[in-house]
């Protein structure tokens, strides 16, 4: 008997039918023998319904009544599935993130999850109950409803797991798990069976939608092994645990499942692409202490994150140019703020491009292999494939290039890391 939250998303709760194929799923966890604890999204396109309905009430709304009216979506999934369930005969109930109760910082619409009372909820699943909780939602210690951005849910469910110490944190999805790349791009795209959480928050952050960083993150430092599933599946499927998903553990846990198959392990885990970026260069800034930080500190009080960042060499020890790209959301309020801060920074020029994107090669196999990045450069460049900037981590190299050309240089690196399935 193991301890699981099973997590589903808006696609999956998007409708009466949809959830009680859900409900189907959930039964059979617990007709198995394990104890289930249910995470659920709002029906898709419901939070943007509820956003919209917050901007026509007030256009510089107050974010703790924003967060009360945000929070509702779950709010109604959580009590439809517990019904749902209810009426095919199980014991479920559903535990608002107040009831829980889900402690946040008081940051709305951002909030961060402090800790989760766990005693009631873990009596309750001992005793054959199955719990149905709303993500994307909890309370300040002072009881203020919060939400806790985008992407929450998948957040809530990984925090409930780390705080009743599951054994698994299953997150269904529309896709039925982890691949070497986007298959719409590249047919020969594998599914893989494992992927360390370093490589997880490596491939959420430079494109690959199947997983928030936040989710990822807070996994890797709490120890949840996290399951990648489709809720999209037959209505007679097996359990999730014997379906082909893609399951995210530790490096050291990886390491021991390829030591009992006798497995090498692959060089690179997969490639990722995010045609969501845009370029900005600013040209002759002083080069002198001071002067980079004088372009990234107005950037970061704006909350814009900056991402791949190349400094020219110097010339005549005079100027420099600068690099860097940013979310194509961002590009205008960059703009403003480079602009009103130009005298400090003391740029003579800044030219902006948004038809660029970033593709990256991630794998943890790079940290004991040299010639990675010459793969990389050396197929981009057989195809005239130019690059416009280079960032680098321990386990991941990535390139900006032309949006153009995306599809093919993805398609041209699965082929040279040898990941054709």
């Amino acid at each position: 008997m193991a301890r699981i939250v099973m997590k589903f998303g808006g696609t999956s709760m998007a409708g009466t039918e949809r959830i009680r194929r859900v409900a189907g799923i959930v039964k059979r966890q617990q007709e198995a023998g394990h104890e289930v604890a249910v995470v659920v999204s709002a029906m898709a396109g419901e939070t943007d319904r509820l956003v919209n309905f917050s901007r026509e009430a007030h256009a510089l709304y107050d974010p703790a009544e924003y967060d009360v009216v945000v929070a509702s979506g779950e709010q109604v999934t959580s009590g439809l599935l517990a019904m749902t369930l209810q009426a095919m005969g199980c014991k479920a109930r559903s535990w608002l993130g107040w009831q829980l109760p889900i402690i946040t910082d008081d940051a709305h619409a951002k909030a961060r999850i402090q800790t989760i009372e766990s005693e009631a909820l873990l009596a309750s699943m001992a005793a054959g109950e199955i719990a149905v909780i709303p993500g994307f939602q909890g309370v300040t210690e002072d009881g203020r409803i919060t939400t806790l951005g985008r992407g929450g849910s998948d957040t809530s469910a990984v925090a409930v797991a780390a705080g009743i110490k599951a054994d698994r944190c299953d997150i269904y999805t529309d896709v039925d798990g982890v691949y070497t790349t986007d298959p719409r791009i590249v047919a020969k795209a594998r599914k893989l069976k494992n992927v360390t959480y370093e490589e997880m928050l490596e491939l959420a952050s430079v494109g690959s939608k199947v997983l928030q960083t936040r989710c990822v993150a807070l996994a890797m430092k709490e120890g949840v092994r996290v399951q990648v599933l489709s809720s999209f599946i037959d209505e007679h499927a097996p359990a999730a645990d014997t379906l082909p998903g893609t399951m995210i553990v530790s490096d050291e846990e990886l390491a021991r499942i390829q030591e009992d198959l006798q497995m090498e392990r692959q060089l690179i885990t997969g490639i990722a692409a995010d045609k969501n970026e845009a370029k900005v260069i600013l040209t002759a800034v002083p080069d002198r202490p001071g002067a980079v930080a004088s372009i990234f500190t107005p950037l970061a009080e704006a909350n814009i994150n900056v991402d791949v960042i190349i400094q020219n060499v110097g010339r005549e020890d005079t100027d420099t140019d600068v690099t860097f790209t940013v979310p194509q959301a961002d590009l205008d309020r960059t703009v403003a703020v480079l602009e009103a801060n130009k005298g400090t920074i003391g740029y003579a020029k800044m030219t902006t491009d948004s038809k660029v994107a970033k593709v990256s090669v991630v794998g943890v196999g790079m940290r004991s292999h040299a010639g990675v990045a010459a793969t990389m450069f050396k197929s981009l460049a057989s195809r005239g494939i130019n690059i416009q900037a280079i960032s680098t981590s321990e386990i991941k190299v990535s390139v900006v290039i032309d949006a153009d050309e995306v599809e093919l240089a993805v398609r041209l690196l699965h082929t040279a890391y040898g990941l054709d399935g």
